[in-house]
């Protein structure tokens, strides 16, 4: 073939350190607005950003050429640049979740990233992560899920 062609939707998340709270509410427009230009720059397709405090959503159509650990890293790294250049004293936890997201769960998974805030009355970040884990079948050790 001449061409790659591809139809990957990722749903992926990422922690802040230590899962500490330091995306002030306030501010998460402007990051994940900002998350957004990231992808626009990278031609990435983004569906949908949001999360909470201590964590963070994106859904995203992974292009054939970037590599998954490579679209994760720009956002990562761009994104901890933008807050600290902002004042905050910001870094992201190493490592991240992705899961696989079939066309015809992608309103279901939009609808469940903006509503994050209501979401997390009933659940907390570490019981939502180990359930998408439990949930997709991804097998984990939970001595070393959260490090």
């Amino acid at each position: 073939m001449s061409h790659s062609y591809s139809n990957n939707y990722v749903h992926a998340i990422f922690g802040t350190k230590d899962r500490k709270d330091l995306i002030p509410p306030d501010f998460e427009k402007r990051l994940y607005s900002f998350i957004a230009a990231v992808a626009r720059k990278h031609n990435i397709p983004l569906l949908a950003a949001g999360g909470n405090p201590n964590h963070s959503h994106i859904l995203f159509l992974l292009p054939a050429p970037i590599s998954l650990a490579s679209a994760i890293n720009l956002f990562k790294v761009n994104s901890s640049r933008f807050m600290n250049d902002r004042g905050f004293a910001f870094h992201w936890q190493n490592g991240y979740g992705a899961f696989s997201v079939s066309s015809s769960h992608l309103e279901k998974v939009t609808a469940y990233i903006r509503g994050q805030r209501e979401h997390h009355t009933k659940l907390t970040f570490e019981q939502e992560f180990v359930a998408l884990l439990k949930n997709t079948g991804v097998s984990y050790d939970p001595k070393f899920v959260f490090g």
